[in-house]
């Protein structure tokens, strides 16, 4: 499947530049969701998407609970899309700015809003910046989600030493990219040990072998990002990656694999 960047209800132009910044084993970015909002990206860019023969999954932001239950009822009218990524990563401005994702009891409010407005699967994005991550985890299974996806980008920074300014103008971005693999590892296989629904694995995920660990850790899927910008065949390297595992190791069902971690 494709997911696509975050869809919001009214267009938003983003950060202002510079909003992408490497670092080491990873990436900087701080875009600030720009994109053409709704109603455009199901006339402009939809068409485009549904060409390429691939469910699409479209992930939904917003600043406040109306906002992601238009955008969720707005998507749930066109029968191209297959489901809908909830991203809880995004500032409540309701509530000091502070994430969606933060409150396992926001988190689960927020889906439970959703799950009213939609009969889409609904996949809520897990932000990492909080504490209470399986918590937020079990809440949105709860209120009525029918997978989570984790990690969102962790909070990052990085500085100019001759100029002495942050390299980035929005001063901090969300950093990805193998970076952050180990924490993005350590959170699906907490995660998964609290919950039922299906998991997307994903932060820093490279290599077949990259994915193959989130899936032992508890994943049944895995989503690749980061891992686009330095090799376009990512995607397609790592099935084939999979397959040959398998045959090596004598799998014939990817399921068998999924949290076959030994303790």
């Amino acid at each position: 499947a494709l997911v696509t960047k975050a869809v919001t209800k009214e267009a938003r132009p983003g950060n202002p530049l510079p909003r992408i910044s490497e670092a080491p084993s990873g990436m900087l970015n701080a875009i600030g969701l720009q994109n053409k909002g709704v109603r455009r990206f199901l006339v402009e860019d939809l068409e485009h998407l549904n060409g390429l023969d691939l469910p699409v999954i479209v992930n939904v932001a917003g600043d406040t609970m109306d906002d992601y239950i238009y955008v969720a009822e707005t998507l749930s009218q066109d029968s191209r899309i297959k489901a809908l990524e909830i991203n809880i990563s995004c500032p409540n401005v309701k509530k000091g700015g502070v994430a969606f994702g933060y409150d396992p009891l926001v988190a689960a409010d927020l889906t439970r809003k959703i799950r009213k407005a939609t009969s889409l699967p609904l996949i809520v994005k897990l932000t990492p910046n909080t504490p209470h991550i399986e918590s937020v985890a079990q809440a949105v299974e709860e209120a009525g989600a029918d997978g989570v996806s984790l990690i969102n980008t962790l909070i990052g920074m990085a500085i100019d030493v001759d100029s002495f300014k942050p390299a980035l103008a929005n001063i901090t971005g969300g950093l990805s990219g193998p970076a952050i693999k180990p924490i993005a590892l350590a959170m699906v296989f907490r995660v998964a040990r609290r919950i039922k629904i299906p998991i997307i694995g994903m932060g820093g995920i490279m290599t077949a072998n990259d994915a193959i660990e989130f899936i032992l850790a508890g994943a049944s899927a895995v989503a690749v990002g980061t891992a686009n910008f330095v090799n376009p065949r990512a995607t397609l390297d790592i099935i084939l990656g999979i397959k040959d595992y398998m045959r090596a190791k004598g799998v014939l069902d990817v399921k068998e694999l999924i949290g076959a971690v030994k303790i």
